[in-house]
């Protein structure tokens, strides 16, 4: 049994490796965009049936014209990348939603959400576009299936030490106890905040390429930690890094942000 469940891992880690197409980084992640958009797409659907949607006002127009934008940057950069025909199974959707939270989101396949209640945190057009480019990047760099893959093999690995110590029953609730806290401080947090890292950073050269001056990120996270007042957990005990963190790195990238636009004629950018 322990042969077969080494086995099962090992498959299950070779045959799931795909690479980032902006890092060229390596990943593991067993679920496809045949898999995974159909269900994203329904699923939008209903929340949206379930939610006041906004429409034909200012916002919701800026929300749609800031995502088209961040698109055709996404799929210019991406040619340029080599990877013509990424984004073919993508359909791109761009919504407001009437709800108090401090929250936008992007699904898998270019499924976009923004709550009205971030709208006096990102206060112009380009704030906008730096949330919408951290959630593009989501979707781009498939984010969502990697967390997936990665929740399935922490599964794995559970039963896999559950089999080891099936016998000795002392060990086997130690283990549970260490490894339910050990790999979720040790690997899914860290994992989750990577992502965000990876995900400001793609974002910033999304906005930067689509026009919109990408210094702005920085800007925008300063009054993210205004708005929460400084309050959050420590950040190892959290999915994402710490303001004071994404601050400094959204600073230290937005140069290089802007180095790359360039080689898309891009040289001047919105602020507002």
């Amino acid at each position: 049994m322990k042969r077969v469940v080494t086995l099962a891992i090992v498959f299950f880690i070779v045959s799931a490796c795909k690479t980032n197409p902006f890092t060229g980084k390596q990943y593991i992640s067993m679920y496809g965009n045949n898999q995974l958009f159909p269900m994203a797409f329904q699923q939008y659907d209903q929340f949206l049936n379930e939610n006041n949607v906004v429409t034909g006002t200012e916002d919701s127009e800026m929300i749609k014209r800031v995502g088209q934008r961040m698109a055709i940057a996404a799929e210019r950069w991406l040619n340029a990348l080599g990877q013509q025909g990424y984004l073919t199974d993508y359909r791109w959707e761009y919504n407001l939603v009437n709800n108090d939270q401090l929250n936008a989101w992007c699904m898998p396949g270019g499924k976009i959400v923004f709550y009205t209640g971030i709208l006096p945190v990102t206060q112009t057009e380009t704030g906008v576009a730096v949330v919408m480019g951290h959630e593009i990047a989501h979707a781009l760099a498939n984010h969502g299936a990697q967390r997936m893959t990665a929740g399935t093999g922490q599964q794995l690995l559970g039963v896999a030490g559950n089999v080891a110590f099936a016998k000795n029953e002392k060990n086997r609730q130690l283990f549970n106890q260490v490894y339910g806290v050990g790999s979720q401080v040790g690997f899914m947090l860290p994992f989750s905040r990577s992502h965000e890292s990876e995900a400001d950073a793609i974002g910033l050269t999304l906005m930067a390429i689509a026009g919109y001056n990408p210094d702005e990120g920085a800007e925008l996270w300063r009054r993210m930690k205004a708005k929460s007042g400084g309050q959050a957990p420590p950040e190892i005990l959290s999915t994402h890094p710490s303001s004071d963190s994404r601050i400094a790195n959204l600073t230290a990238l937005a140069p290089q942000a802007k180095a790359e636009a360039k080689k898309f004629g891009v040289t001047t950018f919105r602020s507002n």
